[in-house]
């Protein structure tokens, strides 16, 4: 069984950073893209960033320049480090992966979420 554990999270003041993490477990033939979803309150989620197994990222444009997605592939982690972060960041994160097990095909795994709240 394949588990997409997060940890990260927390409450930050306006322009402060934090760091999520997220590994991934269990019986994995391969990770392709890895990424991070948001959802805010009252809105639908959304995608952050991703990151190729190659390591070619892809962001949002509300959040370039200002988080920065990356992974470690002989760990299976992907990583999110947001930097200035804004009011508008608050929401639950979410990790995804799209990765084949053993015995089964290509699928997406979504880890449990981590709250991310920014305010004074």
């Amino acid at each position: 069984q394949v588990q997409l554990v997060e940890s990260g999270g927390g409450l930050v003041q306006p322009g402060g950073s934090l760091r999520l993490s997220c590994a991934a477990s269990g019986r994995i033939v391969r990770i392709d893209a890895m990424g991070w979803y948001r959802q805010a309150p009252g809105k639908e989620r959304e995608l952050v960033a991703s990151i190729t197994s190659g390591g070619t990222p892809n962001y949002v444009d509300s959040v370039k320049g200002r988080f920065t997605i990356s992974r470690d592939n002989a760990k299976n982690t992907v990583y999110l480090q947001m930097n200035s972060l804004e009011l508008e960041d608050t929401a639950v994160y979410y990790c995804n992966a799209l990765l084949r097990a053993f015995y089964t095909t290509n699928r997406n795994y979504w880890g449990q979420g981590t709250q991310v709240t920014v305010s004074s």
